[in-house]
């Protein structure tokens, strides 16, 4: 199953369902790493008199895992779209009814009605961005529009390449490399991959969540990373370039959801609410420096955002570009055994 982002089109509807914005007490918010607005945090808790925890993951697996143990304490979590399903599936998730909040009306029709949570019954969009290629131009100075700068790496770049330790992205990338389809169970084509991955990883420096800072001090010289982040790392070092490898590569969308054994709903629901507000969504795009999922919001960006060709995709571009599905259990399994030989 692909969701290509130009076919994401559809209508909405107006509704109404948050009351006064009036709370108080907590709220527990589990999120990426250096992915929240302060700004936006300070506002919601001067708004609505809520004190705000925030505690960071580093990868979809971790959230869940996580999640899944229970006793943690959080209220909020913010999956991936390919991850949504789990969570729904395995009841981790409150149906908080963004579909009904007052704000919803600002949503992006493109975004109303997705697979992964059709109608908007538990999700609200975060961010939405793709994994590509994040290249320092002084090291090299050829096409970054290819997933081969870590997969058959030219000479420049080897012994200087992170990846970000991320499954479902890597794996995407690495398939659409060989000229597989996201999620195939095709022995032939995951044999590739395998020894693909194998081979390539004896040229990598890293396997990391690298920040901006390293790229932009040119610790590493390219890599595996995301568009935001490689816009960030761009505006503290101008050699650096984004690619969107021409063989295919993953569109992402993060969603916020409330967690069924949440303690703060009302306040977790307020928080759906206020995202979907356009000033409060362009708050978190101008930290996080990506895509947000809601109409209105561009005028409140920041003006660098309007221009950087990480986050403004052309057409002929995207095309190259698909959502990373749910992959069927015995898909995953595979895959599981694939990356976690890397992983050693």
């Amino acid at each position: 199953m692909k969701f290509k982002l130009a076919a994401a089109l559809t209508g909405f509807a107006m509704f109404t369902g948050l009351g006064p914005a009036q709370a108080e007490g907590d709220l527990n918010i589990y999120n990426w790493g250096d992915y929240t607005s302060p700004e936006l945090i300070a506002k919601f808790e001067k708004q609505h008199s809520v004190k705000v925890t925030i505690t960071d993951y580093d990868s979809n697996d971790t959230a869940i895992a996580k999640v899944r143990a229970g006793g943690h304490g959080f209220d909020i979590a913010v999956p991936s779209a390919n991850y949504v399903p789990i969570w729904i599936k395995e009841g981790l998730l409150l149906e908080s009814r963004p579909d009904q909040m007052e704000n919803f009306k600002n949503m992006d029709p493109r975004w109303t009605d997705v697979p992964f949570d059709p109608g908007r019954r538990y999700t609200v969009p975060w961010q939405w961005g793709t994994n590509g290629i994040i290249v320092n131009t002084k090291f090299y100075k050829g096409d970054p529009n290819t997933s081969a700068i870590f997969l058959d790496p030219p000479e420049e770049l080897k012994g200087k390449i992170n990846v970000v330790p991320e499954m479902g992205e890597v794996m995407h990338l690495a398939i659409a490399y060989v000229g597989g389809e996201p999620c195939t169970a095709d022995k032939e084509v995951l044999t590739k991959v395998r020894d693909k991955l194998a081979t390539a990883k004896s040229n990598w420096i890293s396997m990391d969540y690298a920040n901006p800072d390293k790229y932009a001090k040119e610790d590493i010289a390219a890599g595996v990373n995301w568009n935001g982040w490689s816009f960030r790392a761009r505006l503290l070092n101008s050699n650096l370039v984004y690619g969107f490898p021409k063989e295919g590569f993953p569109i992402f969308m993060d969603n916020v959801v409330i967690l069924k054994d949440a303690n703060n709903v009302e306040n977790a629901k307020l928080f759906q609410d206020f995202i979907m507000d356009p000033e409060n969504a362009a708050m978190i795009s101008a930290f996080a420096r990506y895509n947000n999922g809601i109409k209105g919001s561009e005028k409140f960006m920041p003006e660098d955002m309007k221009t950087a060709p990480e986050v403004n995709i052309p057409e002929d571009v995207i095309a190259h570009g698909s959502f990373t599905p749910t992959c069927p259990p015995e898909v995953t399994e595979i895959y599981t055994k694939i990356w976690t030989e890397l992983m050693k």
